[in-house]
């Protein structure tokens, strides 16, 4: 069995530990603790790992937020991976922060990198791990915030729940999305 793991975000010091970025965030750490390094690929930083004889196709997509699409299209097909096993890391304004959500569809909601996917994809139904950041952000607003960093409150929060994604990561290639969302989804 494999699987394709997209990390969203924008590459680029100036969006390093902003929260548009927590996709590369994640896939950054989850590459640290197995021991691999990202290769500079086409459309993507590229890498691979294994959990519990799962192959993971970790990308990190070098076309900016707003065409990953083109990366997450591109890997899909040059490495035969179907939709189902096929798992996006996504920022969330609508949930708060520290809320992380294993959901099997849904809708882009306003954001720009779900939106390339699912013109790419020609649809909603891939699996994305929505990663809360809050929406504590003035009317008109929205850019900023996503592209700011994580207050000095929400930072040492970070390493726990960037580890808990990586749990609900290694479930979803273990035991598929069902079970995961039982488990984790509270």
């Amino acid at each position: 069995m494999k699987y394709l793991i997209v990390g969203l975000g924008n590459i680029g010091p100036e969006y390093a530990d902003t929260r548009h970025n927590i996709g590369f965030m994640v896939a950054d750490e989850l590459a640290k603790q197995a021991q691999v390094s990202f290769f500079n690929m086409r459309l993507a930083y590229y890498t691979e790992l294994s959990h519990k004889s799962r192959k993971i196709h970790l990308i990190k997509p070098t076309t900016y937020m707003n065409l990953s699409g083109k990366a997450v299209n591109y890997w899909m097909h040059e490495l035969k991976i179907p939709v189902e096993n096929t798992l996006v890391i996504v920022d969330d304004l609508a949930l708060p922060f520290g809320t992380i959500r294993l959901k099997p569809k849904g809708s882009a909601a306003g954001h720009n990198g779900l939106k390339s996917i699912e013109a790419m994809l020609g649809g909603v139904d891939y699996p994305r791990l929505r990663f809360g950041i809050g929406d504590s952000f003035p009317k008109g607003r929205q850019v900023d915030y996503v592209l700011s960093g994580f207050d000095k409150e929400e930072q040492p929060e970070l390493p726990a729940l960037i580890d808990r994604s990586i749990e609900v990561i290694q479930s979803f290639v273990t035991v598929g999305a069902e079970l995961t969302m039982t488990r984790f989804n509270k």
